[in-house]
């Protein structure tokens, strides 16, 4: 299983930026998508999922109704649109893939996840 996650700058507060993060070595039907984030000195965070095996998606409150999770599975690549930035939103972004009844029970869980793409960056300044 690869994860490429890309799509990541600098943008000014109010701004967006999608996210995106190309999969490839899938063999199982039923997976979970995570997206995390990471600020310096702070732990790894769970911002949104989505979960084959029920449909079920996860936003973490800090973004929900700004940030908005998709995918294309044409392409294997899932999106993170992300709108309405704050300097909070300042972090190394990653995607994740979970294939156990955990990522789908806990996908806010760093622990729930298998494998884990190389981070971007996503900087929200003025």
């Amino acid at each position: 299983v690869q994860l490429q996650a890309s799509g990541g700058g600098l943008v000014q507060p109010g701004g967006s930026l999608r996210l995106s993060c190309a999969a490839s070595g899938f063999t199982k039907d039923y997976y979970t998508i995570g997206w995390f984030r990471q600020a310096p000195g702070k732990e790894r965070e769970g911002v949104s999922s989505f979960s084959s095996s029920d449909g079920s998606t996860y936003y973490a409150d800090s973004v929900k109704g700004r940030f908005t999770m998709s995918r294309d599975n044409a392409k294997n690549t899932v999106y993170l649109q992300m709108d309405s930035l704050k300097p909070e939103d300042t972090a190394l972004y990653y995607c994740a893939a979970g294939f156990s009844v955990r990522a789908t029970m806990y996908p806010h869980d760093v622990y729930s996840y298998d494998y884990w793409g190389q981070g971007t960056l996503v900087t929200v300044s003025s």
